[in-house]
């Protein structure tokens, strides 16, 4: 005869499902704990340093109630109404059909753009209307590379709802195979993600305070006395660079802000694919001061992409980026570098607008790649893309580091010994460089 169970004591669960209760029980304690402490440290809100634990300590705690709601859905299954700004109801799905241009989205995601659930969800064409201008490029390439490529979609862009909230909208996708392998349908998940990235801001926000702290009346005539590491630029929340590199490439890149404060020019960089497996690597500043932020370089990265994805060549590049940037009403290129690697003949394709060359490292010396519009690199090469805020004398400090190029590891090796080079001597312009290390 089976024992009595107490209304105290539920029967016990299936392993699986006390697994997720004691990771929900071990989440809440540590979320308690780090608001404890939290609580306990001392700021009156002028400390730098406090100030920076301090956003350090809410963005914890924002994850860890993201992850305390994750854990509580795989226990209790979906909920039928999430309660509203809820992290449940932050996260949406969404499936476009290709073959009957139909669309199905969750309820969750019509509130998420802030739509009316009842009705007809948007086609694909019709989605980038939600997005904000300087955001759509990037959308359309993104969804491009998935429908055309069958490349998973993985980017953030910014929505504009009808109320003129603006949201950022993290988008994860992928192409729905059929029978014979073509795409029939894309399916993603849409999540809300605008208050995690304003925890994420303020951090790096009172981070930079505390690496750039107010200079004295004659800092302008003097560079910064320790080296500085490279840092993310505004953007680099929006696009993601290929960290583990592209075929035949290992890359790394780097930001370096003025010690200055002086208005930034819009860097920027990206590598992306070109044709099958050839790399677009590309570097460059805007025209006009105050681009530094990220409408201008998300822009011109999207469109680069999308033009990359159209088979544009290298050479190609300056004029078509200029007319679109023309007709965005955004500032021109002022300088830029388009370089297209192939990995199969080890051939590169340049072109450029303004001073900057490619520098090529090879056997402990340096060089510019000038007078000609191509060359054969060889594996154990380092090439070196960087903006135009770097003057004449910045180029010759970063040729006189040949030895420690070639002889560095990796390529975030590379960044890491110009960042130390020449970092200390930026004034006036913030700069970009872009290394990537030729493979065997």
């Amino acid at each position: 005869m089976s024992s009595h169970l107490s209304a105290d004591h539920p029967a016990a669960q299936p392993s699986g499902h006390g697994s997720v209760e004691s990771l929900i029980s071990q989440a809440r304690r540590l979320r308690g704990d780090v608001d404890a402490v939290r609580r306990g440290s001392q700021d009156d809100g002028t400390d730098p340093r406090g100030r920076w634990q301090r956003a350090l300590y809410d963005l914890a705690l924002h994850q860890l109630s993201d992850i305390d709601e994750h854990l509580a859905q795989l226990r209790d299954g979906p909920a039928p109404a999430p309660r509203p700004g809820s992290l449940l109801s932050r996260v949406g799905s969404a499936e476009w059909n290709l073959l009957t241009d139909e669309a199905e989205w969750s309820g969750e995601l019509f509130h998420i753009l802030g739509l009316d659930d009842t009705a007809a969800p948007l086609s694909l064409d019709e989605l980038p209307s939600l997005v904000l201008a300087e955001d759509r490029p990037m959308l359309t390439a993104m969804v491009t590379d998935c429908l055309v490529d069958g490349r998973p979609i993985d980017g953030e862009f910014r929505v504009v709802r009808p109320d003129d909230t603006v949201r950022t909208v993290h988008m994860m996708g992928e192409p729905v195979l059929d029978a014979d392998g073509s795409t029939a349908s894309m399916w993603a998940v849409l999540r809300d993600v605008s208050e995690l990235r304003r925890s994420q801001r303020a951090v790096s926000e009172t981070r930079e305070s505390l690496r750039r702290p107010p200079l004295p009346a004659d800092a302008g005539h003097r560079a910064a006395a320790e080296p500085r590491e490279a840092v993310p630029p505004p953007w680099h929340g929006l696009l993601r660079f290929p960290h583990r590199g592209r075929p035949g490439l290992d890359l790394a890149a780097g930001y370096l802000p003025s010690t200055l404060h002086a208005p930034g020019r819009g860097t920027w960089y990206d590598a992306c694919p070109l044709a099958g497996d050839e790399t677009l690597l590309s570097v460059g500043d805007l025209a006009a001061p105050g681009a530094e932020g990220v409408q201008g370089p998300t822009v011109l990265i999207g469109a680069l992409r999308g033009l990359a994805t159209a088979g544009t060549r290298p050479a190609q590049l300056p004029d078509c980026v200029d007319r679109l940037l023309g007709d965005a009403a955004l500032p021109p290129v002022r300088s830029a570098l388009y370089c297209g690697y192939r990995p199969r003949t080890r051939t590169l394709a340049w072109a450029h607008s303004g001073r900057p060359v490619p520098l090529l490292f090879r056997e402990g010396t340096g060089c510019e790649l000038t007078g000609q519009a191509g060359a054969t690199l060889r594996a154990g090469d380092l090439l070196l893309l960087h903006t135009g805020g770097l003057a004449p004398a910045d180029v010759r400090r970063l040729l006189s580091l040949a030895p420690r190029l070639t002889e560095a590891d990796s390529a975030q090796d590379g960044v890491r010994v110009v960042t130390e080079g020449i970092g200390e001597y930026l004034g006036q312009e913030d700069a970009c460089v872009l290394v990537a290390r030729v493979t065997p």
